[in-house]
């Protein structure tokens, strides 16, 4: 019989953009899990209904051996064959995502949904900093008070004013389906810590 101790927890987070938002996207997180399971992976469970997946990878003796650029595309195809959802998928290791959660920019704000994490693929290029620093001037511009900040491949954001009622947010976020952002994906800060949580 095995303990608390004996429990294996998940190794890595999948993040996918777009999914059961509004009219289109849809994918039943059921049926996402026993995809994700046909594929060989292992632990797997998922969180709330926006595609959050914890899960530890075929194979993975541990995050070293796992290419998690080469696991998000096998995701992204096999949910793209299954369900014709073309949804951009990030994958970090728990390792990854702790430090995600220590670099945090932003650690006094109270309000854990006015800050946001935004994962990208890949460590942003120049056009990615010239696409935020843009998006700063037209919210300082409008009186807003949003701050933003890259560490790694995560862009932080901080909408102290509310993130409904960002501009930032706005510029960043919705209007980001063809620039340096696309590939993205945000989640906020309470979404993130319970991610971390979940992989123990």
């Amino acid at each position: 019989m095995r303990g608390w101790h004996d429990v294996v927890m998940p190794t890595h987070v999948g993040l996918l953009r777009g999914i059961n938002v509004g009219g289109g996207g849809k994918v039943p997180m059921a049926e996402l899990r026993a995809l994700i399971t046909r594929l060989g992976h292992s632990e797997v469970a998922t969180y709330i209904q926006t595609g959050n997946i914890i899960f530890t990878p075929a194979g993975a003796a541990g995050a070293a051996t796992v290419d998690p650029v080469a696991v998000a595309s096998e995701l992204q195809a096999a949910i793209a064959a299954e369900f014709n959802v073309r949804s951009p998928v990030i994958v970090l290791s728990r390792v990854e995502l702790a430090a995600v959660v220590a670099a945090n920019p932003y650690p006094g704000e109270p309000e854990p949904r006015y800050v946001h994490g935004v994962f990208l693929p890949a460590d942003p290029d120049a056009a990615a900093h010239e696409r935020v620093a843009g998006a700063l001037a037209v919210s300082a511009a409008a009186g807003g008070r949003d701050e933003a900040a890259f560490v790694g491949r995560t862009l932080y954001l901080h909408t102290p004013d509310g993130f409904g009622n960002s501009v930032l947010a706005k510029e960043l976020l919705l209007k980001a389906r063809k620039d340096p952002l696309a590939a993205g994906t945000a989640r906020n800060w309470n979404t993130i810590t319970k991610l971390l949580a979940l992989c123990g």
